[in-house]
């Protein structure tokens, strides 16, 4: 039978790839084809060594992989046959000029719609999938038509809320899809295609359709809501070190009021990944561009905080190993942004190392996702090894500093590890994962975030 549409994702990254997976999953009347610049990534995605980790990704991908979903370095025949374009290429913060350090840089985004237009023949719906800064999509539009060719492209916008480490999860099963649209019949017309797309699965009272700025600003405005929250909490966890306070105890008194909630209360060495910097200092770069510099200064705040914390954390490890760890061993347990990801983006853990680097201890990396991506994002370093074992990477260390919260951490045997540890042993817990005072009880001196600290002096 033939298809009832062809679907077309450009960008093949931690968004296109898991999104066009489950939707050839849910939709096996649609062909889907995902093409990337980068022939090695397309090569990844057609093995079964897939370029990112995500927790059941493989067997969704072999699933429908050869049926009805394709990895493809054809962009321009794959642009030609396509009825529906996602677009989800790379806008990282700008580096450079006008905006740089928070602006977007939407070079790769113009470039994919210049192609578009090159090699489009027939009518396209174009959905915005990359994270972009209101009113791009108008942008997108004036590129689209600028060629005055016969050839109608509807844009609508379609942000994800995904969250790394559970991203087949929420797309599977997602709180909400969001589609933005032009009020005219055109522009509705598009929406009900995309709405009937997701309605193979999604039930359609959480298919929400808005008009197209709202849309584009509302994945900018989430992320900073949810970041506001970890950065609020953090910001707690310094003053309860402070007053003998328990950072855990007050996220569950105060979790438990329904008008807050417990969802991102949770301490740690700061947030990370791809998204929530980025969009918050693009959200207060936009806020600035309108002169509402108040409203761009409470943002920056929230970016502000979580660098506190980080810089925070690695001053704590300083003081409290008697005021150095130069040549000291340190076991650094996780480097991913978060568990169950490989994704090392704007990980707390970069800087960390990094300042530890500088210090120079000796750091001993381990995780059990993220290690290629550490090498690549850390400088070369003679004070520096990388570890797929922990209790190799914590012999002979002074101290242990938990980065990410991967669960294998809390199974470890930490009698073991602190056998082959210099004494005083210390952990630095910045995810609050461990059992605090079985470790104390072991011989560790342990530095939990926001609580008292358990030692032995």
């Amino acid at each position: 039978m033939p298809f009832v549409k062809n679907v077309l994702c450009i960008g093949a990254g931690y968004v296109g790839g898991p999104t066009m997976a489950v939707i050839a999953q849910k939709c096996p009347d649609y062909r889907i084809t995902v093409v990337d610049i980068n022939p090695q990534r397309i090569a990844d995605w057609n093995s079964d060594d897939l370029p990112i980790y995500e927790p059941g990704l493989l067997e969704v991908v072999k699933s429908c992989r050869g049926r009805n979903l394709f990895f493809s370095t054809d962009i321009a025949g794959s642009i030609r046959q396509a009825d529906i374009i996602f677009v989800s290429v790379n806008t990282p913060t700008k580096t450079y000029g006008e905006g740089a350090g928070m602006a977007s840089d939407l070079q790769y985004w113009e470039k994919t719609a210049h192609e578009i237009l090159k090699y489009a023949e027939s009518d396209k719906i174009i959905v915005e999938k990359s994270t972009l800064p209101v009113r791009t999509a108008e942008a997108m539009e004036r590129i689209l038509k600028s060629s005055g060719n016969s050839v109608h492209f509807e844009v609508l916008s379609n942000p994800e809320f995904l969250a790394e480490g559970s991203a087949v999860k929420d797309l599977l099963n997602p709180d909400r899809v969001l589609i933005g649209g032009q009020a005219h019949p055109k522009g509705q017309k598009a929406i009900g295609e995309l709405t009937d797309l997701y309605a193979n699965w999604v039930p359609r009272d959480r298919i929400i359709t808005t008009n197209l700025w709202s849309s584009e600003l509302s994945k900018l405005v989430a992320n900073a809501f949810l970041a506001q929250r970890i950065s609020s909490i953090n910001s707690i966890s310094a003053l309860c070190e402070k007053t003998d306070a328990d950072v855990s105890e007050i996220a569950r008194a105060i979790g438990t009021d329904q008008r807050i909630g417990n969802r991102f209360l949770m301490a740690s060495v700061g947030f990370g990944g791809s998204c929530f910097r980025k969009d918050i200092l693009n959200l207060v770069y936009i806020a600035r561009s309108y002169g509402l510099n108040e409203v761009a200064d409470y943002w920056h705040q929230v970016v502000q905080l979580n660098d506190f914390q980080k810089n925070r954390f690695v001053h704590r490890m300083l003081t409290e190993m008697f005021n150095t760890v130069s040549g000291k061993k340190i076991a650094a347990f996780g480097f991913a942004f978060k568990a169950e990801t490989g994704d090392t983006r704007d990980s707390a853990a970069i800087t960390i190392v990094e300042k530890l680097l500088e210090e120079r201890a000796l750091v001993r990396l381990t995780d059990p996702q993220a290690l290629s991506n550490a090498r690549k994002d850390l400088i070369d370093s003679s004070l520096l090894s990388f570890h797929d074992n922990p209790y190799e990477a914590a012999e002979e260390c002074h101290a242990i500093a938990v980065l990410t919260e991967w669960p294998l951490y809390r199974s470890l045997d930490y009698h073991r590890i602190y056998s082959a540890m210099k004494k005083p042993a210390f952990i630095f817990d910045g995810r609050n994962i461990l059992d605090h005072q079985t470790l104390h009880r072991i011989g560790f001196n342990v530095f939990p975030l926001g609580k008292s600290a358990l030692t032995h002096f």
